[in-house]
């Protein structure tokens, strides 16, 4: 396996700041969607794809823009607003073919709500990731391969915004401009590494992955609850959490600008009896946020109507093994064991030039650390490689992964010293 070059851009960087065409028209009609999929059907070979989001802005994950570029077919911008309804046709003509796309995780769940979904995926910002590259952002490839410097930002604005200026769009028809030649370049690298077949299982995987499964007690995730103390505070920001996400989804509005996490800890820390007592609180007392004075007094009150034993415990109950610092002292064999695997795997990751996290999540390393019974398979090398590789097959990784790191999680595991205590 060949080693990965120096990441030090070959040659002065060339701005690229226009599209080679020219910024196309935004496609906002049926009657230049029409002629949109005419041009693309047009085209041959894989399809570059990118799509613009509202994050920080709306609630949910939808597309506001989509991008699309084909080699005979050059680029096209369609506005997916005036369109809903209206997509099925650019559906039919793009789900057979192959999507390049960069972090592609990040864009299928909005596209796939349009009725979009690739037969095949390249993403690129994995590729480069299995390439070793050290920097993966899509500036940083392209400069890297191909000698263009990328002028970014508009990714953080507000996509959901109408009319989108031509600076935005110009930026956007930017993002695919050489997005097809980015995958020859990258994919070169991955052949002469011996990679190509890890990459098409990893793309593989993330074309079937589907959304996120969204996280137990979410609300958990507010910002500064370590400081409250008490079950019945935890409860009262379970409240207005709650509360708040209803609120944001019906108005797909982030739930930060519906109202801010610091608001929700103060309210849950001071306990206010009435709705004066809440609006004298920072934030609360607002032209906007009193409108809603009535819904946040009324989730507080749900929390305080609560008996004892309906209230959330102050700590989190764990599903699956407990924070690593308290290994040593409930399972230390399962310590050490951990300690070998990590060492296998950083190894490992050091000599295919592989991140650690690309080769196994750091979360199923610690689920066969704590699970693993060194008694099942005494001695027993293949076995316990056998019993390893059901465990990762069972926890998602490709099969790849586990041809590279089974044999060393199997001596590493064996081998973890037992630890004995005194008497």
């Amino acid at each position: 396996m060949s080693d990965v070059s120096d990441q030090a851009p070959e040659r002065t960087a060339v701005p690229l700041l226009t599209p080679a065409g020219g910024l196309p028209e935004l496609v906002d009609s049926t009657r230049l969607l029409a002629g949109a999929v005419d041009r693309l059907a047009g085209g041959t070979g894989p399809l570059a794809v990118d799509a613009e989001r509202a994050s920080g802005f709306r609630y949910s994950n939808r597309a506001y823009l989509l991008q699309f570029r084909r080699a005979g077919a050059g680029t096209v911008l369609v506005d997916p607003i005036p369109l809903a309804g209206e997509l099925a046709p650019l559906a039919e003509l793009i789900n057979p073919l192959e999507w390049v796309l960069h972090s592609a995780d990040q864009d299928l769940p909005g596209l796939d709500e349009l009725g979009m979904r690739p037969a095949a995926l390249y993403d690129t910002e994995l590729a480069g990731r299995l390439a070793g590259y050290e920097r993966v952002g899509l500036a940083a490839i392209v400069e890297r391969k191909l000698g263009f410097a990328l002028k970014k930002g508009h990714g953080a604005d507000d996509w959901s915004s109408r009319p989108l200026p031509e600076t935005w769009l110009n930026y956007a028809a930017l993002d695919v401009e050489v997005l097809l030649e980015l995958r020859e370049a990258v994919a070169a690298d991955l052949e002469s590494q011996g990679k190509t077949v890890w990459a098409a299982e990893e793309f593989e995987h993330v074309r079937l992955a589907g959304p996120p499964k969204p996280k137990p007690d979410r609300w958990r995730r507010t910002s500064q609850i370590h400081s409250l103390k008490s079950s019945r505070q935890l409860a009262t920001v379970r409240e207005l959490w709650t509360a708040r996400d209803e609120l944001a989804r019906k108005r797909d509005v982030a739930p930060g600008r519906v109202l801010p996490d610091s608001a929700i800890v103060a309210a849950a820390s001071a306990d206010p009896k009435s709705v004066d007592a809440l609006r004298r609180l920072p934030v609360f007392g607002g032209p906007r946020q009193r409108r809603s004075s009535a819904l946040w007094m009324q989730a507080i009150e749900r929390a305080r109507a609560l008996s004892p034993e309906d209230l959330p415990p102050v700590t989190q109950p764990f599903t699956g093994p407990p924070p690593i610092n308290r290994w040593s002292r409930r399972n230390p064999e399962a310590a050490d064991r951990l300690t070998a695997a990590r060492a296998a795997v950083t190894e490992l990751s050091e000599r295919v030039h592989i991140p650690v996290e690309n080769l196994l999540t750091p979360e199923l390393v610690r689920r066969l650390c704590w699970d693993f019974d060194p008694a099942v398979h005494p001695g027993n090398l293949a076995q316990v490689a056998d019993e390893i590789d059901r465990t990762l097959a069972a926890g998602g990784a490709r099969r790849w992964q586990r041809e590279l790191t089974v044999p060393l999680l199997a001596e590493a595991l064996r081998a973890a010293p037992t630890h004995v205590t005194g008497e």
